[in-house]
């Protein structure tokens, strides 16, 4: 039985006994963690091979069926991260200004923890295990709530991460982590009214989940959007690059946020960058075009859908790809600032005077040139790990690792001074 008030009273504590823990003995913790990570392969497997049997039963999309699949080298790269996060510097006591006032009060600003996170998250498992690592390195307790369809995965991992911090002896400290292990919607609901109890929620997972946490939690909120990633072909486009980008963007792994979902292309390229995406793309997409677009892919021997008005903004989250045509610099950036989700953008062009305008008036977490959106990831950013990514902005923006989840206090030490 989920019972929001005791769980959240031992995190409490947790959080105030881990606060006290010097970076040496947190990553101690999560070392131990590491290591029962990897002495639990069998078990981990095993419970993820019946979340996959359910899902498949179930008739779930290959994409998020990817999402859910635990691999030999993805459990690897899950306890790399743990490592990432192991050797990164600990926020925690940074002294963030310090100076002395003119009545002589020594005013000291210092990076403290925010106290206890919830996560509430679809399919991926590997979050279970990300948002640990960072929230213990942090100094954070947290609470995690995954997806139903993920419920064996995460109870294995979380089994396993108990287990590490019951075998650090007194480094690790168990009351920090709690899993909601039951799957019950209610879950949801009772972490977003733990007003007082938490104190920040994250919504990661798609559209749907995330307008439901923003628009029903009393409970602090950091968006981690959904994403709506787009590439601009614009007229200085290098062809060859452009088309390469865009089969990493859409078809490397097509259920991530930072996969692309429109591509926006200059007029003036249509003829000689639509044959070669179909060429590249070799029928694994299907593409849904405005009626520029929609003639030349015919002739190029594609069969593509008429796209509608509500395909642009729409995050497929599948292998499909929605096509705008545009006239130039502007109206590509009026378009995507108009259909984004504030996540990842990208240019593709040899112009600096338009890369420039591109990153500058884009209105996204992560605005590339000349690169793939699939880069949008704290793996990728040296963090290790990431929370999500952040598409608002206060607070925290982008990949968030071990700062986002931290605040600031200030330290004023006197010697007897009133106003």
């Amino acid at each position: 039985m989920f019972d929001i008030n005791s769980i959240c009273a031992r995190l409490k504590k947790g959080a105030a006994e881990l606060a006290m823990r010097n970076s040496g003995e947190k990553n101690h913790a999560l070392s131990c963690v590491a290591d029962e990570l990897d002495k639990r392969r069998g078990a981990i497997f095993e419970a993820n091979r019946h979340d996959i049997q359910r899902a498949e039963a179930a008739g779930m999309s290959a994409p998020l069926i990817d999402r859910l699949q635990l691999s030999g080298a993805r459990l690897d790269g899950i306890i790399e991260s743990v490592e990432i996060v192991m050797a990164a510097q600990d926020p925690v006591g940074e002294i963030i200004t310090g100076r002395t006032l003119p009545n002589g009060l020594r005013l000291c600003e210092k990076r403290v923890p925010l106290g206890v996170a919830a996560i509430i998250y679809e399919s991926r498992p590997q979050v279970t295990v990300d948002a640990f690592a960072l929230a213990y390195k942090s100094g954070n307790a947290i609470l995690l709530r995954g997806s139903a369809a993920a419920l064996e995965s995460n109870k294995a991992l979380a089994g396993a991460i108990n287990a590490g911090l019951e075998a650090a002896g007194q480094d690790g400290v168990p009351d920090a982590f709690a899993l909601a292990g039951d799957g019950d919607r209610a879950e949801v609901d009772m972490i977003l009214n733990a007003r007082g109890l938490i104190d920040v929620v994250l919504p990661r997972g798609g559209a749907n989940l995330i307008k439901f946490v923003a628009e029903n939690a009393r409970v602090p909120v950091i968006e981690t959007g959904s994403g709506v990633c787009h590439l601009f072909v614009d007229e200085s486009a290098n062809i060859g690059k452009a088309a390469a980008i865009a089969e990493n963007g859409k078809l490397q792994r097509p259920g991530v946020c930072n996969a692309l979902e429109t591509l926006v292309v200059h007029r003036k390229r249509l003829e000689d960058f639509l044959p070669r995406l179909v060429k590249i793309f070799a029928g694994r997409a299907e593409f849904r075009a405005d009626e520029e677009a929609y003639r030349i892919l015919c002739a190029a021997g594609a069969a593509p859908v008429h796209a509608e008005e509500s395909d642009f903004g729409f995050e497929f989250l599948d292998t499909i790809i929605a096509i705008k045509t545009v006239s130039g610099i502007d109206e590509a950036i009026e378009f995507i600032n108009a259909h984004n989700t504030k996540h990842s953008e990208s240019i593709i062009t040899e112009n600096l005077e338009n890369a420039r305008l591109f990153q500058q008036k884009i209105d996204a977490a992560c605005v590339y040139v000349n690169a793939s959106t699939r880069f949008t990831d704290g793996g990728e950013f040296g963090f290790g790990a990431e929370l999500g990514i952040s598409t608002q902005k206060l607070h925290a923006r982008g990949p968030m690792g071990l700062k986002a989840l931290t605040t600031s206090k200030y330290l004023i030490n006197g010697e007897g001074q009133i106003r």
